[in-house]
């Protein structure tokens, strides 16, 4: 009997029903429950075929227990090499080689020293930093976030440049981007599935969390889903994710991917509403019985192969780069720097 485990942490919805669903489905050979894992021995294969990751991005023991599986055939939704080493700013730069439309993005130093740094540590920073330059590359309103974020946490919407020092100044050790914010008329969270999949979901960042997934949606250019469908596969494609939530801002037509690192996206029944909840479940259990049904893999014994398997080469299309809006024009602004190479940053 080949298992298919569920790995997850504080969900109660999404789990259960995966497990149901697969186990519903009557497949010969095949069942799904949740994982159960204790001491890690080195000498001993996990039971599993295949396992769906919904939690290990916020326990290490669990990440290690999932590379180990993977060196041992088990076939993990997501690829828990690839997602470690992963982060947003990667993604952006990924998207803007292939063609898809971001908006203006950088990535800042810290503000703080991580734990166990000095300021001798940061002797390769530039000092000071060029903020009018910065400014006028990303403009206002725009978003300060985590490089490796997720949910929300440490996000500051900020409109200027005190705005933005005043955030910055509440990042910690926190590596974050700056980026433009996207005026938008439309937005739509995509969850993708097996690279194959697309499920576009209205949605409004604006409005409280519960009531983010837009219900009522009003009718939408086909055009612009179409692009939004294919943008969606040619990210997850590139970065070799089988589970993934995609998000577009939509300006003047032009979809921006402003957030497609999302490995364990939200899938409770609650937030996502009945109709988007039946379309994960199904779509991932499907997933996970293919997966099963392909059998275990043969591992390969180098740590570069288990990463490369999940970046995929692709070719960027050969198609015109959105216009970019002009620049404001260039103003002094405060000068207000992160860690300083001589001075110990003030609490």
């Amino acid at each position: 009997m080949k298992k298919i485990g569920v790995l997850f942490g504080m969900e109660n919805t999404f789990p259960g029903a995966l497990v149901e669903r697969i186990n519903s489905m009557n497949v010969d050979g095949i069942s799904a429950e949740f994982v159960q894992v204790g001491g890690v021995r080195l000498d001993k294969a996990p039971p599993y075929a295949v396992i769906v990751d919904r939690i290990s991005h916020d326990i290490p023991f669990y990440r290690a227990f999932l590379k180990h599986a993977a060196l041992n055939g088990t076939a993990i939704i997501n690829n828990p090499f690839w997602w470690s080493a992963d982060d947003k700013f990667f993604n952006y730069s990924l998207a803007a080689k292939l063609g898809v439309a971001v908006p203006p993005t950088v990535i800042l130093p810290h503000k703080k020293f991580p734990e166990g740094t000095n300021e001798r540590s940061m002797r390769n920073l530039e000092y000071p930093l060029n903020w009018d330059e910065i400014f006028e590359y990303v403009g206002f309103p725009a978003f300060l976030k985590p490089v490796d974020g997720g949910g929300w946490r440490d996000v500051y919407h900020v409109h200027n440049p005190e705005e933005f020092f005043h955030a910055y100044d509440q990042s910690r050790d926190l590596c974050m981007t700056l980026q433009g914010a996207v005026k938008f008329n439309e937005y739509f969270r995509c969850y993708v599935i097996g690279q194959e999949k697309v499920h576009i979901m209205p949605y409004d960042p604006r409005r409280p969390h519960h009531e983010r997934y837009v219900l009522d949606p009003p009718a939408y250019d086909k055009k612009l889903l179409q692009r939004v469908e294919k943008d969606a596969l040619t990210l997850c494609q590139a970065l070799g994710y089988d589970l993934n939530t995609v998000e577009f801002a939509v300006e003047d037509g032009i979809p921006y991917a402003i957030d497609f690192m999302n490995p364990a996206p939200d899938a409770d029944l609650h937030s996502v509403g009945a109709e988007n909840f039946e379309w994960i479940v199904s779509s991932v259990a499907e997933l996970a019985v293919e997966k099963a049904r392909k059998g275990p893999k043969t591992p390969a014994l180098q740590a570069q192969a288990l990463l490369s398997e999940s970046v995929t080469a692709v070719k960027p299309p050969k198609k015109a780069a959105p216009k970019k809006a002009p620049a404001p024009k260039k103003k002094k602004v405060l000068q207000k720097e992160p860690a300083d190479p001589n001075v110990a940053p003030a609490e």
